[in-house]
Parts: C-alpha cells; structure tokens; sequence
C-alpha cells in the first residue's frame, strides 16, 4: 500500500570468494616477481638476488619445510643476522602453514633454551656462527625433558664472511646445510594464503628482564596491515634501498621484509652494524631508508670525520625506535644531512605503531625547537585504531595539558593476538579492552602523546617523581657525555635519589674522574630541579640488548649493589 518493499537490506550482500580474501602480507613477494622480476631484491656482501629469484627461494623453502614435517601451526626458529636466508624465512615459513620463531642472536643459551621449548620449534634454522649456541640449548632441553626430547631439525645457514670452520663442524654434527635444504624444495610450489587472516604469521619473545619472556603471537592480518602503514606514515617511494640496521629478529625487522617486498625495494643486508658500514652502503650500495635504534644513532653522530661521507649524497630517511631519542641527538642527526622519523611502539604492536608525524610549520621554528617536537612519541599509525593516555585507576584519559601523566595504551589491528600459553599475562594486558603498553606519558595540548617513562624507571624521591627520561635527555647535552642511563639508586635521606650511569665520548681525559662527576653535577644543576639532580655519577660501558636498548634493570641492581647514598644534601 504505496509503501517501499525492500527485499534485502544493504548489509546483508555475502562475501564469496570474488570480494573477499584474508589478508596476508605473503602476496606481496608473489606481485614484487612480477611487476620486477630483474630488480635487486637483496645485497648481501658478494650475494645478490632479484625478485624473481627470491620468490623462487622462499617457495623453495616453503616446500622443503612442508616435506620434513612443517605443519599448519608449528613453529620454526631461526636464529641468524641479518642475511638473505633470515629474509626469506619471513616469507617461506608462513608460506608452509608454520609459524615463525625471529631468536635474537645476543640471548644465552639458557634463555634461547626456554624459547625453543616454550614454542616447540619443529625445525631450526641457524647462522653457522651461532651453531653451537643452538646446540647447547637443544642440549639444557634435552637434559630437562629426559627421553621426552624430539630433537628438531637443525639446518646451518653458511655465510662467506664467517670462519669456515664453524659451517665443517655443524655439518659433521648432521645440520643440513641451507642451500642444500632449499633444493629439497620445489620453486615452483604452490602455496596457498591462510583461510583466515588471523591465523598466526609469526612468534617473538619479550626481553624477560623481571621473569620468563612472554612469546607475542602474531596474525597475518596485523602483519598486511602494518607493513603497508610503514610505507604511508615514512612516505617510502617505489624502489627504496633498504639498509638492514635493525635486526630483523627484532619484531620482524619492524614489519619491513613485508613492507620492501610491497615495495619492490631493495634489501642490503648488513650482517654488523657499524657506524662505518653505515656511511660505506650510503656511499656505495644507494641507500635511502634505514632504521635504528637512538643508540646507533648516537654512534653515527660521534664517528670520526674520516669514517663519514659528508656531506650525504642524497636525503637520507631514518625511522628510530626503541628508547626515546634525545633532542641532542636528533639535531647532531639532522645537522648531518639525515632526515629523522621518530616512531615508538613495542613487540606486542608489531614493532612501531605511532609517529611523531611531522607538520610543515614546525620547519621554521629555530633546531632546538624542531628537535624536541620531534623527540615526542606522536600520534597513531594509520593502522593502529586506538591509541590514548589513561588514568590506571579509572581508564579515563588524562587532559591534554602535556603534563598529567597517565599509562599509554592500544587498541586495534596492530595489536597482537596474545601471549602463548600465559592467559594470566593476557588477562592483564587487555584489561578494559585495551593493550596496556606499562609506558608513562602525557598528551600534548596537539593531541601527540610523549613518553615520561615506564612505569618501573620513575624515580620516587622524597615523593617526588623524577621522569629518568628528562634527565637524560638533559645529560646527553654535556659536551663530555656519550651514552647516559639513570636509575634509582637507594638514598638514606630521600629513599631513593637519581644515579647516572655514563659513557664519555673518545678522547676526554678520564684521569680525575672525580672532577668530571662534580662537573656533571654542576653542569646538571644549572638545567634542572635540584631533587632531579644525579647524587652519584659511574663511569664505564652500559649493557646492551641485541636492538641496542640500554639495560636499566641490570644499572638498577647495580645502583642498589652500591648502598645507599648516605650524604645526600640536596
């Protein structure tokens, strides 16, 4: 009765095979053969490869694990550099239906021990240089497990600049070696992308300073999603020359083996980061994009005049991540020619997921200014649907005022799946519906968020809080001063007081060390709250993870190891 008969709603049209798929960043490499065949997908000292081989290689090696036993949902480790063959397993193993295991190569063998364990690895992939660090961890599991062990296959990745030995020793202990391995493989194998985009790509381990690394799961989609969000948010061009700084074990490189294949760019594969390496594939090899963490960063600011190439011979970019930068530091950088992104984001959001993204009128202000904006931690990624500042108490957000400190949190794809086999960690982790990051900061009256500190590093003095950040950040810009890393250390009269641990650049007198911790104290003094100011100054190197990140948990039980501060004054 002139009424509109409606047969069926708009939502309601079915997906069928036409219009939908799962997404997969694995269809990436497949495009890449095609659209560039001949183009130079990786650089590896005397190595290289073009798209079309590398697509060859990693079905090779999607095949050769499917023939020994790599299964929907298994795991497979490696434990390598940065080289081709840890390139290609990002792609090869989910190519099998396996999941893979990223080890970070610094690791003891008693932790590398639990990992493998604690992810069942069905097969091992490993740099002949870390053969016998493998075999010693397979060793600590067999002698927990008892007859229970299944040992797994051990394939030995050779690498010309290694000693030769290393390779005859793991082939004479039965490794497969990798090339080998891949002609057990079909290069023309069909491999089918997962049914359901949240099936599992890839496993990564927390550092486990506090307790036992947390395994971070996660999916196909996230990673799709991800890598293509590196490409908007750094603005990356077809055909950038990657220069691999950052371990790929490291939250899969960042995302960015699927990000340089959806780029039909270049991969040059550098096995050691050194300052000097850094400059040379600048020089030589084209590069326009790498990443690295502020400690890197630092050391390629501070190089000899005659390791560098200055002035660059091109713009080029830089993505750093891993510990907030110091201004100091990004001014040196951008002085020098190289044009810094700052991102931030950790292993349970797929490497980097927000960037302090940069805004045209920033460029006029004077370079202190620029660097301190850009030494913010900023906004979401374009792939990341929520990211806020919270009270803990009440999860509502903290003011934009650039000075309520409340806990950073995420929500949305780039989140990861969960922890393995730790529903505890994962109850915690997503209380209230959001990824608790356990980092401290503020919003900016811009809405850009800036990391004070995490939540264990906040100095409590005389119930005070000191953001160690802060005081770094204003450390680092004594003339004398390399690396900096303060912590608590336990104070007789305050509880506890700011202790800085320091790196001196080359060439400063050490013989009066006490006269040059009275000069950083003076030097701080001048620049900061007097209860910010460090009661007590060590010399020496800091301790490192394999990503570059300055050890505090270990400085902390040094601190304390030393005493209370028992004159403390100020």
């Amino acid at each position: 009765m002139g009424g509109v008969v409606v047969e069926r709603d708009i939502d309601d049209l079915p997906k069928n095979p036409a219009n939908y798929t799962a997404l997969t960043p694995l269809g990436f490499l497949e495009r890449a053969a095609l659209v560039h065949p001949t183009r130079k997908s990786l650089i590896h000292g005397s190595v290289a490869y073009t798209w079309h081989q590398t697509y060859r290689r990693c079905r090779q090696l999607a095949s050769a694990l499917t023939k020994c036993g790599a299964t929907f949902g298994s795991t497979v480790a490696v434990i390598a550099p940065n080289t081709p063959a840890m390139y290609e397993a990002h792609f090869g193993v989910p190519m099998s239906g396996a999941v893979l295991n990223a080890v970070n190569i610094r690791l003891n063998a008693q932790t590398i021990a639990f990992l493998l364990g604690h992810s069942q690895s069905a097969v091992i992939m490993v740099d002949q240089e870390f053969y016998t660090l493998a075999e010693e961890a397979l060793q600590i599991i067999a002698n927990k497990s008892k007859n229970q062990f299944k040992p797994p296959i051990l394939v030995v990745i050779a690498d010309e600049s290694c000693d030769p030995k290393s390779l005859q020793y793991a082939l004479g202990r039965g490794a497969i070696e990798y090339e080998n391995f891949l002609e057990t493989g079909d290069g023309e194998f069909a491999w089918k992308a997962p049914e359901d985009e949240w099936h599992s790509i890839a496993l990564g381990y927390t550092s486990g300073t506090t307790a036992s690394p947390k395994g971070v799961v996660l999916h196909h989609r996230g990673a799709y999603l991800m890598a293509l969000s590196n490409i908007v948010v750094w603005g990356m061009n077809e055909g950038a020359v990657y220069l691999w700084t950052l371990p790929m074990f490291h939250c899969n490189g960042w995302c960015f083996p699927w990000t340089l294949a959806a780029l039909c760019g270049t991969s040059i594969c550098l096995r050691q980061v050194t300052a000097k390496g850094v400059y040379s594939a600048i020089a030589n090899l084209g590069v326009t994009h790498f990443c690295a963490a502020p400690v890197v960063l630092n050391t390629i600011v501070n190089v000899p005049k005659e390791e560098t190439i200055l002035p660059l011979p091109r713009v080029v970019h830089v993505m750093t991540a891993g510990a907030a930068p110091p201004p100091s530091v990004l001014s040196a950088m951008s002085e020098r020619g190289f044009k810094v992104a700052h991102t931030y984001g950790l292993s349970e959001t797929y490497g980097p997921s927000t960037i302090c993204a940069w805004k045209p009128e920033w460029d006029s202000l004077p370079p202190e200014a620029r660097a301190r904006m850009n030494a913010r931690q900023g906004v979401r990624y374009v792939a990341l649907e929520g990211l806020d500042v919270v009270n803990t108490q009440n999860m509502t957000p903290v003011p934009n005022d650039g000075k309520t400190v409340g806990e950073i949190v995420f929500r949305g794809n780039a989140v990861m799946k969960g922890y393995l086999k730790n529903p505890k960690a994962n109850e915690e982790a997503f209380a209230n519906g959001w990824f608790h990051s356990g980092d401290l900061g503020v919003k900016h009256p811009d809405g850009y968020i800036e990391i004070k500190d995490r939540s264990k590093d906040i100095i409590i003095s005389g119930g005070e809080n000191i953001s160690s950040v802060e005081v770094e950040n204003i450390l680092y810009q004594h003339p004398a001063i390399f690396e900096v890393s303060v912590v608590a250390r336990p104070d007789e009269r305050w509880g506890e007081s700011p202790c800085a641990f320091v790196t001196l650049k080359p060439g400063v007198d050490t013989s009066n060390q006490t006269r040059l911790a009275e000069d950083i104290m003076k030097f701080s003094r001048s620049r900061m709250p007097a209860y910010w100011v460090p009661k007590s100054v060590v010399f020496g190197p800091l301790p490192k993870t394999a990503t570059g990140k300055i050890q505090k948990h270990v400085l902390r039980t040094k601190a304390k190891e030393m005493g209370p501060v028992k004159k403390s004054r100020l």
